[in-house]
């Protein structure tokens, strides 16, 4: 597939089931990752593979986060337990935020949010489906420390992949001029 029908088809798939990427398939995808735009070489991304047996340890920091967060009702409690059984693959991504004097915080951030693109394409074009996850479970300490991540490390976000199942949702339809200005 060449680039640009890869990007104007992608789109998120949020019903996946087995097969997963191969571990080649899978090293593909991260060497994409790694091509994102990176100021000053600083490589502010981590990615952490889950599959398996992993899912429950996901499953378990997920309640825990939540827990921590507040949102103890019970249905609630198991609606984040069970969130990470919706795809046999998650990666999780994380920011490693580095001390620069001219790379702030936000511009490391934007550049894991470019590998995880890269990601998604790769996934794409390889044939399998993804979603990129984030909510309460995201951009906070507590999941941090449940992921035994260091204090410079931010989760923003989780690619759910696998094998597309089922119809997929119509791509819509977006007017350019509704997002771009132009100055001449």
């Amino acid at each position: 597939m060449n680039t640009i029908d890869n990007i104007l088809s992608r789109n998120s798939t949020p019903r996946l089931v087995e097969p997963i990427p191969s571990k080649d398939e899978l090293e593909v995808v991260y060497q994409c990752a790694l091509r994102a735009p990176d100021h000053a070489w600083l490589r502010p991304w981590r990615f952490i593979e889950v599959s398996g047996k992993g899912l429950d340890k996901l499953s378990n920091a997920f309640e825990n986060t939540a827990s921590a967060l507040g949102d103890n009702l019970p249905e609630r409690l198991l609606k984040y337990k069970s969130l990470p059984y919706r795809a046999p693959l998650i990666i999780v991504i994380v920011s490693d935020i580095k001390e620069h004097s001219k790379v702030p915080p936000i511009e490391q951030k934007l550049s894991a949010a470019a590998a995880t693109q890269n990601m998604l394409l790769a996934l794409h074009d390889l044939g399998f489906g993804a979603i990129w996850r984030t909510g309460k479970v995201s951009f906070n300490e507590v999941i941090s420390k449940e992921l035994e991540l260091p204090k410079s490390n931010e989760v923003i976000g989780y690619l759910y992949i696998g094998t597309p199942d089922g119809r997929q949702k119509k791509i819509p339809e977006l007017k350019s001029e509704e997002f771009v200005t132009v100055w001449e």
